[in-house]
């Protein structure tokens, strides 16, 4: 098939969204997780479940679909695409909430993942972008534009934590072009599959190596900075005994999620990077297989 003919028959839109959705599904499937929801249980939440996290899940396709849109609409970077997809973001926020019954379930995922949603649709065409690297950078521009119209709203956990102790939050992060993705979670994810790790264990080590250098806001508001630490500290330890697959690093990792058990520290701020890290993933996996098929159809 030739590229353009590609084109055409590929609905960009709706398979960004379908990405975006399993990844958010992957991500919370994902077992064990240090004191976050997975299949065995709610983890540090007492208003969070599996089933309410993979229905928040699915009632963001649409919003994800139309972000997908705005993003081939307006083709560039810009001041106008930007507040397009604040509004779409706040739309999707408020259907999310009408599932969940007014518990935040995916707020932050809807920042992060609504980003590389939209970069992706915008650069999806040009391969020497269409890179975890690349997606990142795009979407650290679009996040550097401010909303003008964002509303004047009563501050977020994130936002209080961030203004008592200056940390940086999720809105820094990813103007910063999300290093942390790019410089511990992407690099320790590539890194444990090439040492033949099972791809759950390679995954929850991602997780981890994020968990060790992030200034988790979700942590930060229920334990403090001393929560933080514990965190990052205990992160850390795992992945310096070997990793999540070991025996050692099992152990540990039981330990650090007791630790966040009795302080009610959830990461939910590194979940939300894991399950945006899973979308930019499969996203450069699937351009990969559509290079090397055009290749072999002899089309450029």
């Amino acid at each position: 098939m030739h590229a353009h003919l590609y084109k055409t028959s590929f609905n960009l839109a709706e398979y960004l969204a379908d990405v975006a959705v399993q990844a958010l599904l992957d991500e919370v499937n994902l077992s064990p997780k240090p004191a976050l929801v997975d299949q065995r249980g709610c983890g540090a939440h007492d208003d969070l479940n599996l089933q309410l996290m993979e229905a928040s899940a699915h009632s963001l396709s649409p919003m994800f679909k139309l972000m997908a849109e705005a993003g081939q609409e307006h083709g560039v970077i810009c001041q106008a695409l930007r507040e397009h997809i604040g509004v779409l973001g706040r739309q999707g926020e408020q259907q999310m909430l009408n599932i969940t019954q007014g518990i935040n379930t995916h707020r932050g995922a809807i920042w992060s993942m609504g980003l590389m949603v939209t970069a992706a649709s915008i650069t999806y065409w040009q391969p020497e972008h269409l890179t975890v690297l690349g997606l990142c950078q795009t979407a650290g521009q679009i996040a550097c534009l401010e909303d003008r119209f964002l509303p004047k709203a009563t501050l977020s956990h994130g936002q209080k934590v961030r203004e008592k102790f200056g940390v940086h939050g999720a809105k820094q992060h990813a103007q910063q072009g999300f290093p942390v993705i790019t410089q511990y979670g992407f690099p320790q994810l590539l890194c444990s599959r090439q040492n033949g790790i099972p791809e759950k264990f390679a995954q929850l080590d991602a997780l981890l190596s994020m968990m060790a250098h992030i200034s988790d806001t979700c942590v930060i508001h229920r334990a403090g900075l001393s929560g933080l630490k514990c965190m990052q500290i205990g992160a850390q330890q795992v992945l310096d005994l070997g990793g999540s697959a070991t025996f050692a690093g099992r152990q540990r990792l039981k330990q650090l999620e007791t630790d966040l058990l009795v302080m009610r520290a959830s990461a939910g701020g590194a979940a939300d990077l894991l399950a945006t890290l899973l979308f930019l993933d499969r996203v450069q996996q699937q351009k990969s297989i559509m290079k090397i098929r055009d290749k072999s159809n002899g089309n450029t």
